[in-house]
């Protein structure tokens, strides 16, 4: 069993057509066809969009996701076309809604990883490869790689795991030209953001983008979509905790997962019941930890 447990009904604002709801983001398209992304405080662990939600959290990733956006300009244009809160919006959508150019999505998760966890330490342990690339012997968890490589996914439904797919896969589905666009792109943003957060003490273990083309003059260009280099979309680290050879603390939902998978929960996570509301404590603190990634990265103060 997966998916929501309680799915919210989608707010009704004159001029907006509701499109999709998301685990995080309700999808809405304006009378000019534009895309209008609205972050909620929604979270998701284990396949499962919870009964609870972190205070904040859509406008954290929103404005962290308009940072990165600014910073990765000149390696490829971003989906941003305004910040404004459209006419009728209730009040609560402020700070959390994008309105985005349209665009024609790939149907890739674009993964750059960088060090080796989650999935890709199990492949690793079992097979000396990540996605079916071939890494050197001697690595753990939590070793940097010798170079990132780029690993990606299929998108899955609410509910439903992303799954990795090889390079080949991609190339067949999108063509080899896109396939080598994607890549390249994926890689330079990567490193680029890589040591952007290792100078503010972070590492960026790993991340994943999606991308849309637009037609500018004829020709279609890539474009950065979705939300870019948050916690819910990367794994940070903090640099100075930072040790090969073991699970290493994170900017995330780990408060929430810990949780869960406790025995204070008393929640099966194989079973069929859903998850049970989270307790205040974890709610807070998973609040300051996603706080805390958007203190440290940018250099200034949430508010």
């Amino acid at each position: 069993m997966s998916g929501f447990v309680e799915k919210p009904e989608p707010i009704q604002v004159p001029g907006l057509t509701h499109l999709h709801t998301g685990k995080v983001r309700d999808l809405y398209q304006n009378e000019a066809g534009d895309l209008v992304m609205v972050a909620s405080d929604r979270m998701s662990a284990y396949d499962w969009v919870l009964p609870t939600e972190i205070p904040d959290k859509g406008r954290v990733l929103t404005q962290l996701s308009l940072w990165w956006f600014d910073r990765l300009a000149d390696l490829v244009p971003h989906h941003v076309l305004s910040t404004e809160l459209p006419e009728g919006a209730p009040a609560d959508w402020a700070g959390r809604t994008l309105v985005c150019k349209s665009l024609r999505m790939v149907p890739v998760e674009c993964v750059a990883r960088g060090y080796l966890t989650g999935s890709g330490l199990v492949e690793y342990d079992e097979s000396r490869t990540v996605c079916g690339l071939a890494l050197p012997e001697g690595l753990s968890n939590g070793s940097e790689l010798p170079a990132p490589i780029f690993t990606p996914a299929t998108k899955a439904a609410v509910g439903d795991h992303d799954e990795n797919v090889s390079y080949e896969e991609v190339a067949r589905q999108v063509g080899a030209e896109t396939a080598a666009l994607l890549r390249q792109t994926t890689l330079a943003v990567y490193g680029r953001a890589r040591d952007i957060a290792r100078d503010r003490g972070i590492v960026l273990a790993d991340t994943k983008f999606e991308f849309g083309f637009e037609t500018v003059d004829g020709e279609e260009r890539l474009v950065l979509a979705d939300e870019v280099l948050t916690p819910d979309s990367s794994r940070f680290w903090p640099a100075e905790t930072w040790e090969p050879g073991r699970a290493q603390p994170s900017y995330d939902k780990q408060f929430v997962r810990d949780w869960l998978t406790s025995a204070a929960s008393g929640w099966d996570r194989h079973g069929e019941l859903p998850p049970p509301p989270l307790p205040q404590d974890v709610v807070d603190a998973t609040r300051a930890k996603y706080v805390e990634a958007y203190e440290q990265l940018t250099g200034t103060s949430w508010s």
